[in-house]
């Protein structure tokens, strides 16, 4: 791929870009995912009604137009704000809204990860004796991740494809990079033909990883033959 009309090295450097936008987003959207979760979970009326309407709003909104937003947006707010001119890189605009969209729906997938943990089993170690922070350790944990897995595996699938629509505010990621080489050589097909198959090996390679971290979940479970645990 390196020799590719010349722009191999650059659309290595994008795909690059790309990673790095995608595991950005997946580490700062799950501390916000996780926060959203609890704060639906809150005994606060008004902690429950900002994480409910954080996510419908977000959930609601193009992913491509709240990059936009935050692009063009924050530059508009932080010069207001500190009185000069200060604009939003595109990187950091990018992360920032695919953070956004991330922790909005990994909000949904930790409170019904959350949930789906059994209460008697709850109830049982607080019965014990477990402080707060020991049943949500050894008992709450361990169970909500294996729930969490799969759904955190499918949004994170979607963040890294994304994550190419970020080219439009001018990142010269995967997508960037194969635009300009496809317009330099009138040879469109073959470029987005690259960064496809980039693409689809990112996701080849995060899906054998997702299906190796379930199966580690799931050691310790017996799975009868009807399919019940």
């Amino acid at each position: 791929m390196l020799s590719v009309s010349g722009f191999g090295e650059q659309i290595l450097a994008g795909a690059i870009t790309t990673l790095q936008v995608a595991f950005a987003s997946l580490a700062f959207g799950i501390v916000v995912g996780w926060c959203g979760a609890l704060a639906k979970r809150s005994q606060s009326r008004s902690f429950r009604w900002v994480a409910n309407g954080y996510t419908s709003v977000i959930r609601g909104v193009p992913e491509l137009l709240l990059i936009l937003m935050l692009y063009y947006g924050g530059t508009v707010a932080l010069t207001a704000l500190f009185g000069r001119y200060v604009e939003i890189d595109a990187f950091s605009a990018g992360v920032l809204a695919l953070t956004v969209v991330f922790g909005a729906y990994a909000t949904e997938v930790f409170r019904a990860a959350i949930q789906a943990v059994p209460a008697g089993q709850i109830e049982a170690a607080r019965a014990l004796g477990f402080s707060n922070l020991s049943v949500w350790r050894l008992v709450i944990m361990p169970q909500m991740w294996r729930h969490a897995l799969p759904g955190l595996g499918n949004l994170w699938l979607t963040l890294l494809k994304d994550s190419a629509l970020i080219s439009v505010v001018g990142l010269e990621d995967l997508m960037r990079k194969a635009s300009i080489a496809a317009g330099a050589t009138h040879d469109p097909l073959k470029f987005y033909s690259v960064a496809a198959c980039l693409y689809l090996m990112f996701t080849s390679i995060s899906l054998a990883a997702l299906a190796a971290l379930e199966r580690r979940t799931d050691r310790g479970l017996r799975i009868s033959p009807k399919g019940g645990f």
